[in-house]
């Protein structure tokens, strides 16, 4: 006959489900940080076309999986793939967003979008202004 197995005893004052035995903190279950820019990074890839979903959201989320891989290297924090994730998501985000400014601010600063802008002020109809649109167009594609 073979007594029961029983777990490790504890110290009066210790549970004996969470001993360590070298003294150091176990690590989080969950990594806030790394949901958080794996979420804002899926944000900024999906807006990057608008000037916050792409560069403020893809900015968070490059700062937040920075964060959240820095506590997974110092084992603080599981999911270090989940915050790597994230802070590519959120650079792809930021990137697209920055292409995209950069063409919207060198169409609206060009002479064609001046030009545009004085054929619509001076048209005075609906088939003029279509007509200013349709130059636009031609003005820009050539």
């Amino acid at each position: 006959m073979s007594l029961p197995s029983y777990p490790d005893a504890s110290y009066p004052g210790q549970s004996a489900g969470h001993h360590d035995p070298y003294g150091g903190q176990a690590p989080a279950r969950t990594n806030g940080f790394a949901v958080a820019a794996l979420v804002l990074g899926l944000l900024a890839c999906l807006f990057f076309w608008t000037i916050v979903g792409g560069l403020l959201l893809g900015l968070l989320a490059v700062i937040f999986g920075i964060v959240a891989a820095l506590r997974t290297r110092q084992g603080r924090a599981p999911r270090r793939v989940m915050a790597i994730v994230g802070t590519v998501f959120g650079a792809l985000g930021l990137i697209g967003s920055a292409i995209v400014l950069v063409a919207a601010i060198s169409v609206f600063d060009s002479q064609e979008f001046k030009n545009f802008e004085d054929c619509v002020d001076k048209a005075t109809s609906q088939s003029a202004e279509d007509r200013c649109t349709e130059d636009f167009v031609d003005e820009l594609t050539n």
